[in-house]
């Protein structure tokens, strides 16, 4: 017996991270009863984003065109590569930092036990990126996790392959932070690593 139209809108809904059967319910009904519009709009968008978005040749990222616009922009700094898990990473460090550089989005992290290796990660791509000598400098951006961690350094061994500089962002007491209120692991991640005062 097939399912009605509102149990399929129910279940497309939880096709969403985080939205469970209620969620879905309450977001089924919203557009139902007072955003019918806002519904087809949403629909229009969803349905052209899904058909013409697409990876960027060069970084991975999602885009539109084949090469995307940070990739094909003069003002962006060759020497720098920063290496991140996902589109959502780039575009915090992008927002957060006066970083002018260039990225390279996994799309990902080395997981072998969810089969994600290096292929999946395109990292025949960033080496034979590496490989061209522009890139100086490899800023790797991961997550502080185990996988993260692990990606990092098979990231930092291939950037010293090919004679670039590898870099890895610094992890620690949160800006505005008390000591007594940060977890156990960062506060030993953050003593261990610590730095020189400068002058």
């Amino acid at each position: 017996m097939s399912s009605s139209l509102l149990e399929q809108l129910i279940e497309a809904f939880r096709v969403l991270p985080g939205v469970g059967q209620k969620t879905a319910q309450r977001m089924a009904y919203h557009v139902l009863e007072r955003e019918r519009e806002g519904g087809r709009r949403l629909s229009s968008a969803l349905a052209e984003a899904v058909e013409r978005i697409g990876h960027c040749s060069r970084c991975r990222d999602f885009s539109e065109t084949a090469t995307c616009a940070t990739c094909a922009s003069a003002s962006r700094d060759v020497h720098q590569l920063c290496v991140v898990e996902s589109p959502v990473d780039r575009l915090a460090i992008e927002q957060a930092t006066g970083y002018r550089g260039l990225y390279f989005v996994l799309q990902g992290r080395l997981s072998p036990l969810d089969g994600i290796g290096p292929r999946e990660l395109g990292l025949d791509r960033l080496a034979a990126r590496l490989g061209e000598g522009e890139v100086q400098e490899l800023i790797i951006a991961t997550n502080p996790t185990v996988e993260g961690e692990a990606t990092a350094h098979y990231l930092a061994q291939l950037a010293r392959q090919h004679g670039v500089r590898p870099s890895r962002l610094a992890h620690g007491v949160p800006l505005g932070g008390e000591l007594e209120y940060v977890d156990r692991g960062t506060l030993s991640h953050a003593f261990g690593s610590r730095s020189e005062v400068p002058a």
